[in-house]
């Protein structure tokens, strides 16, 4: 029986696992540049100093989905999004580059650009420092002009660039903190001058709500599955156990 119970154990285990991939990936769907993430599970045989005669269940993330979410309208100056393929480089908390979709962008106390969620926005030289001044524009290919305090309309100056890079998705994936990173081994992603970006819209997440919902009632009812299992082969451990004691 413990074969059985072996089985539904760890399969119970790994949809509560895979449960919590499609619940975040539903708690995200108004995230801005939210991207969605997979999850399957497959069956892996238990090595050890025996032939191998049991099998569990293993939850993979096999990726995750790098389509274009829907883009809406804002009309805000600072708002962009990526039109097509493309990344925004900021920088991450510890200090790496990383790269994002979300364009919701501002500048702090200190005139330094940053995301919605305080990440710095990269440049030419590092984080992107805005002077003082009257207006700011974000141009499609990321250049960012000003209008110096004092200044008149037409005394426009270019001060930065914001970071547009495109690396292969075979070589980026995506954190914990939701932050998309080159993988280990692979050298930072060049800026790629053909990212391009649409000001005063915002890209929202790719997250198909309906069929996360789905996928989420399905993972419960296999739950409760793999838990009728397991009850089903310790009743049948209790009879086997009965009937040796009558033996």
């Amino acid at each position: 029986m413990d074969k059985a119970l072996y089985i539904s154990m760890s399969g119970a285990k790994q949809s509560m696992l895979a449960q919590q991939a499609h619940s975040n990936n539903l708690a995200n769907v108004n995230t801005t540049g939210f991207k969605n993430d997979f999850a399957q599970a497959r069956s892996m045989p238990v090595y050890g100093e025996h032939h191998p005669t049991r099998a569990y269940a293993m939850t993979e993330r096999p990726g995750t989905n790098f389509q274009q979410g829907p883009l809406n309208e804002t009309g805000r100056e600072l708002d962009v999004a990526i039109k097509g393929d493309g990344w925004i480089a900021v920088q991450a908390p510890d200090g790496t580059e990383a790269y994002t979709r979300a364009g919701d962008l501002q500048t702090d106390s200190n005139g330094i650009l940053r995301t919605g969620s305080g990440l710095a926005v990269l440049g030419n030289g590092g984080p992107i420092a805005v002077p003082p001044s009257a207006k700011m524009e974000v141009g499609a290919d990321g250049t960012i002009s000003v209008i110096p305090l004092g200044q008149p309309a037409d005394a426009i100056a270019e001060i930065d660039r914001i970071k547009l890079v495109n690396p292969d998705s075979d070589t980026i994936e995506k954190g914990l903190d939701g932050l998309i990173r080159v993988k280990n081994g692979n050298p930072a992603a060049p800026i790629d001058a053909n990212v391009r970006l649409e000001p005063g819209f915002l890209e929202g997440s790719n997250v198909n709500a309906v069929e996360s919902l789905t996928e989420i009632l399905s993972l419960a009812r296999q739950y409760e599955l793999h838990v009728k299992v397991m009850s089903t082969a310790d009743q049948n451990s209790e009879a086997a156990a009965r009937l040796l004691q009558i033996s």
